[in-house]
């Protein structure tokens, strides 16, 4: 089985598909927030500290770090970022940038084995960003469009994966460090767009036999009660083959409901991270023992 290895400099995190589901915390991002891309392009950097201890307490078991603010010295700001929540914190990072010369700065100061977030089937993305990997013996997050754009038809979608795994091959990187992004769509926009993440997971996972991962809040964008959306949309990805999420740690119902798709699929030991989470007396056991108790003397006495 498919196993991708990444490290912090005391801490391992494996994503498989037999192992627990990895959850990838998101808040580190300026994108759409403006009070945190003020702060950071001022070099003040204490809302990313807060957010990257707080998603560590909630279970995050890997952290999204991106820096990017337009018109900002990216790569200096992403390497301050990633030294501070390095300090803090002891899960590996996942280094997010579209700027080449960001992610390097990011590895150059990195502890670990890091996620690089991300490689395109874009020519000139495999070949700047690829070499860079291969150098820092880092994995790498493949995304699923190209040139062309990100096709609607997830057969589509799986070649340009195929073609990446390829290419990365060239330079020495193995599918155990590849974790492919399937490209999550909005269900409100495109109402395929569930049943597209399942079918490319699941042959990505059964053709290329290689990881997956997605920014799993983007199947609810528009909508209403985001959080039951992703909270549903989760385990039914899981099921599918999906083995980490680039998501928020922070809303119960969703971490609960990863938790549990943990344990339906096996990949909880004895169930131990369950209990240890909710407790060995589970709700509504000692109601469902009375109830068949007096279920059980109505029909002896019936007969």
């Amino acid at each position: 089985m498919t196993e991708t290895l990444l490290s912090s400099a005391t801490r391992e995190v494996v994503i498989g598909f037999d192992q627990p589901f990895v959850i990838i915390g998101e808040r580190i991002n300026p994108t759409g927030r403006k009070k945190l891309a003020e702060e950071m392009a001022a070099g003040k950097f204490e809302t990313v500290v807060a957010d990257a201890i707080a998603q560590v307490e909630a279970g995050a078991q890997m952290l999204d770090v991106n820096a990017g603010i337009p018109l900002a010295d990216e790569p200096a700001i992403l390497a301050t970022a990633i030294e501070l929540v390095q300090s803090v914190t002891d899960v590996p990072l996942c280094i997010d940038s579209s700027i080449v010369a960001a992610l390097e700065s990011g590895l150059a100061v990195y502890q670990g084995k890091a996620l690089v977030n991300s490689v395109t089937g874009e020519e000139d993305r495999l070949e700047s960003v690829l070499p860079l990997v291969a150098k820092h013996g880092a994995a790498v997050v493949a995304i699923t469009n190209d040139e062309s754009g990100i096709s609607e038809d997830p057969d589509e979608r799986f070649e340009i994966a195929r073609r990446i795994v390829s290419r990365a091959a060239d330079h020495g990187i193995r599918k155990d460090d590849i974790v492919v992004d399937p490209l999550v769509m909005p269900i409100g926009a495109i109402g395929s767009a569930g049943r597209q993440v399942f079918r490319i997971v699941r042959r990505l996972r059964e053709e290329l036999g290689v990881n997956t991962t997605c920014g799993a809040s983007n199947v609810s964008f528009g909508l209403p009660n985001r959080t039951a959306l992703n909270a549903a949309f989760l385990p039914m990805a899981i099921a599918s083959g999906l083995t980490s999420a680039i998501t928020s740690p922070l809303h119960v119902e969703m971490l609960q409901a990863v938790k549990a798709a943990d344990v339906m699929m096996g990949n909880d030991s004895h169930c131990a991270s369950w209990i240890a989470r909710n407790g060995d007396s589970p709700a509504g056991e000692a109601t469902s023992g009375r109830r068949g108790g007096r279920e059980g003397r109505r029909r002896a006495a019936a007969s």
